[in-house]
């Protein structure tokens, strides 16, 4: 009996290339779908290019990752899309907040429960930002500034409508008492030319999204949208870091608001194809090129699999629809 037991074993070891045949592993056979449900040059774009320049440059993965942007619908298009692709491994989307808010602000049939849970990449941070050029030092003087002046003359720029950038603008309204012109582009990268080119006052992008203007000296951040300042002491533009950046609350903007950056897969996904595309993001968020992203763009790399990152996208989603029907942008209103 011991002798045939060792006989399957060494069959099986030739078989699998030195890994038992029933523990073989499922991996992609055909190139890989990454859907972007937002514009070019976001938040949610750069780190989907991120990561497949990634998978691509340590050959991570037998097949290719194509990115492909799908913002129709404020992001509707990219949700459906893997909703309607059930049972193709071959599909992952990068989720943010529109995950929630695109379908409690349009109506269409799509929620997170239609997707598979893969794993939490990062918490992405909001940033209020202004043009290097203007006068405002802090955030106190920037609403000292809106509150001198007539209502909807300072102009909020944000991607999309009745999303998280829009969320934090009515949150800002209500706290200061002032109506501000809520002006949607369709990304991130569109919303910093924006402001650059002092088209609108003020935006609230994420670090990422305006890194690069605030480096070249085109930019100005008065305040981070989180409870603590950020963690990254080094300078990143000029004499300041990351942790220069003060409290929005300590300005007297008691507001808070993390973001999702998260990976999901279609319905229908079974346990193995989702523990490949885990492992695969265990190796990307090694690599030196991740830490360098989370660094540069301020992330908190909080990383969450399994029931605990749905329990957490469940808590978030019933969080979204309070701020949605407090705001007025539930679908009806």
């Amino acid at each position: 009996m011991f002798r045939a037991a060792g006989l399957l074993m060494a069959i099986a070891l030739t078989m699998g290339g030195g890994v038992p045949v029933w523990a073989a592993a499922w991996q992609p056979t055909r190139p890989v779908e990454f859907i972007v449900p937002a514009g070019t040059g976001g938040g949610a774009d750069q780190m989907a290019r991120v990561i497949q320049g990634i998978v691509t440059k340590h050959n991570l993965m037998p097949t290719a990752m194509v990115v492909i942007n799908k913002a129709g619908g404020a992001g509707g298009e990219g949700f459906l899309d893997i909703k309607a692709s059930r049972g193709n491994p071959h599909k992952l989307v990068i989720t943010l907040s529109n995950l929630f808010t695109t379908p409690l602000a349009t109506g269409i049939p799509v929620s997170w429960k239609d997707m598979t849970p893969v794993a939490m990449m990062a918490l992405d941070e909001f940033v209020l930002w202004v043009n290097a050029e203007k006068p405002y030092k802090t955030a106190a003087e920037y609403v000292a500034a809106m509150k001198a002046a007539p209502p909807g003359q300072f102009k909020m720029g944000g991607t999309g409508s009745k999303q998280e950038d829009q969320i934090i603008t009515v949150a800002m309204e209500r706290l200061t008492g002032v109506k501000m012109t809520y002006i949607p582009y369709k990304g991130g990268g569109e919303v910093a030319v924006q402001l650059v080119g002092n088209h609108v006052d003020s935006t609230v992008n994420n670090p990422i999204e305006a890194v690069a203007q605030w480096r070249a000296g085109k930019l100005r951040p008065l305040c981070v949208f989180d409870k603590i300042v950020l963690p990254v002491t080094d300078k990143i533009a000029g004499d300041m870091a990351w942790s220069d950046i003060p409290t929005c609350e300590s300005q007297g903007l008691n507001i808070q608001y993390l973001m999702l950056r998260g990976i999901f897969m279609p319905p229908g996904a079974t346990k193995e194809q989702v523990q490949y595309y885990v492992d695969l993001l265990e190796k990307v968020r090694a690599t030196p090129e991740w830490k360098q992203l989370m660094h540069d763009g301020a992330f908190n790399p909080t990383f969450m699999t399994g029931d605990h990152y749905a329990a957490w996208v469940d808590t978030e989603d019933n969080r979204h629809r309070d701020l949605m029907k407090e705001a007025g942008f539930l679908a009806g209103n």
